[in-house]
């Protein structure tokens, strides 16, 4: 059932009369600061907490037998983690970017808000932006509430954010944009109401909502550094662009499922949680259904930016596979990081191997399973570019730069250099020079800031061109005359593959983005280059 504000108020410690909680959350803000080096989270072992060690080594070959490329994985029961592992080059310290997951997070920025009372749900959009409102406001606009926004049924046609991360002023784009339908009437995913959630909490708190969830939130759960990407008025992003690493999304969804509490404080009212994760609007269905609905994932209800899931739990997800899982009933949170076109092929292995394997009791101790399970979480790894480590073309060209024909990234030339285990790669624009340093062998990190990279699902956001990225290069020689090198931006689900075929006195480099890749032929919109042996 849904609280009535008078209900979320006292149990979120207020009286009614009040009508707000900024005097409570004041005088709890020095505890919050004083927890900002809380620690990770408890770790145990599967058996003790009632799931096998052999169930989880089933679905982790479940994972490595399917088409899913995963990058992370950490399953928690009972508050402890008692599994987890990252498949190299992906690393526990690096933050990983969640695509959709952010919007989960933005909804919580939403929560703290109207806990502090300085917004309500049903508070109208129009209200906090009198300044960018269109000359005539529609009938539907003007009845657009904040509770339409979480729950994405805005009303829209289509989804505006494509048109609307191409404008300068993304909050008055989304405010002209057509409302044919009444709000609240149809669920249509929608990105940009998210960013609206984002810029009404900094409309109200003068705080971007990174900055303003970490006293709240990112601090007392020790969650260090989070990154988030902004509009081009200093607005995070809200639908996408936030970055953090995989124990930070274990600890979000066990701060959800223990329901706003950490560490015996109550940081953001129960109620608000109820609120938050339980049914608002269903989705509506494919026109052509590949499975039945109820066995559908993406067909359970929206909450306020969670999706409910089957066997009554719910998640926050983003593009290509990021999830946090929450599963109430067995007391088990699962945090993925992963890249993959079949989202509901993932979430289908978690029912299926693991979700059974949950007992309400311990189960007995099978040492020799869980240190099998332990070394294979300790050794997993992505597959590398298949070749050979060298070829008779290696040497000719190694030391030599290549002229390349004008292409629209810029590049005027590229060099080679093959010193026994790894390829330097560098490509020079007129004014900067890219170097890649890429192992033979072995994943060689480092950072490039190469015009076209790091692959993106989404322009909006995206920083300055020139800002470097993390990058794990490795290579092989597909045959004589071709090295292929495989750069995977860690700190990303995606990669690049790069062709470079040598011969007749020139090069040929084909760049294919992992995102890309799933689409047949791959449009990659990047220039195949041509080059030729400089004199």
């Amino acid at each position: 059932m849904k609280p009535n504000r008078r209900t979320f108020l006292k149990q979120a410690g207020c009286s009614a009369a009040g009508l707000s909680l900024l005097p409570l959350l004041s005088a709890c803000r020095g505890l919050q600061v004083a927890a900002a080096a809380d620690g990770p989270l408890p770790r145990g072992t599967p058996e003790a907490e009632g799931i096998s060690s052999a169930a989880i080594l089933a679905f982790l070959d479940a994972v490595a037998q399917s088409q899913h490329e995963f990058h992370s994985f950490m399953l928690v029961r009972h508050g402890r983690v008692v599994a987890e592992g990252w498949w190299s080059p992906y690393a526990p310290p690096f933050r990983h970017t969640l695509y959709s997951l952010s919007k989960s997070f933005t909804s919580t920025a939403v929560g703290f808000a109207v806990s502090e009372g300085r917004l309500r749900v049903g508070d109208r959009v129009i209200s906090f932006f009198p300044d960018e409102l269109p000359a005539r406001v529609s009938e539907h606009l003007a009845a657009l509430r904040v509770r339409d926004l979480l729950t994405m049924s805005v009303g829209n046609a289509k989804e505006p954010v494509l048109d609307m991360v191409k404008t300068e002023d993304w909050v008055r784009a989304f405010l002209a944009t057509p409302i044919p339908h009444p709000p609240g009437s149809v669920f249509l995913y929608n990105s940009s109401a998210t960013y609206m959630l984002s810029a009404i909490v900094q409309r109200r708190t003068g705080q971007r909502i990174v900055d303003y969830l970490t006293p709240r939130l990112f601090a007392p759960l020790g969650i260090p550094g989070p990154t988030w990407e902004t509009c081009p008025r200093g607005i995070n992003t809200g639908g996408w662009g936030l970055s953090v690493r995989t124990e930070d999304l274990a600890k979000f969804g066990q701060f959800y499922r223990q329901k706003g509490r950490w560490h015996g404080r109550q940081l953001l009212p129960a109620a608000w949680i109820d609120e938050a994760t339980t049914f608002k609007i269903q989705q509506p269905a494919p026109v052509r259904p590949q499975r039945p609905n109820a066995d559908n994932d993406w067909l359970q209800g929206y909450c306020y930016q969670f999706w409910r899931c089957r066997h009554h739990a719910f998640r926050g997800d983003g593009a290509f596979g990021q999830y946090t899982m929450v599963m109430p009933e067995q007391d088990a949170v699962i945090a993925i990081t992963s890249e993959t076109h079949d989202m509901q092929g993932e979430l289908d292995l978690v029912w299926e191997h693991l979700l059974p394997a949950m007992s309400d009791q311990p189960l007995p101790d099978d040492r020799a399973t869980r240190e099998r399970l332990e070394r294979t979480l300790a050794t997993l790894t992505l597959a590398p570019p298949n070749g050979q480590p060298t070829s008779p073309v290696a040497g000719p060209v190694s030391g030599k730069t290549f002229q390349l024909e004008p292409n629209a990234l810029g590049l005027e030339r590229v060099r080679f250099e093959f010193p026994g285990d790894r390829c330097g790669f560098t490509a020079n624009t007129a004014r900067a020079a890219y170097p890649v340093e890429c192992g033979i062998g072995t994943w060689q990190r480092g950072q490039t800031a190469l015009p076209g990279t790091p692959p993106r699902l989404i322009s909006g956001g995206a920083p300055k061109p020139g800002t470097p990225a993390r990058i794990a290069a490795r290579g092989a020689w597909k045959d004589a005359h071709t090295f292929e090198m495989l750069w995977r931006y860690y700190e990303t689900p995606h990669h690049d593959t790069v062709t470079c075929r040598f011969g007749d006195g020139g090069v040929q480099i084909a760049f294919v983005s992992s995102i890309a890749a799933m689409s047949s032929p791959p449009p990659d919109a990047r220039p195949v280059l041509h080059g030729r042996l400089a004199g």
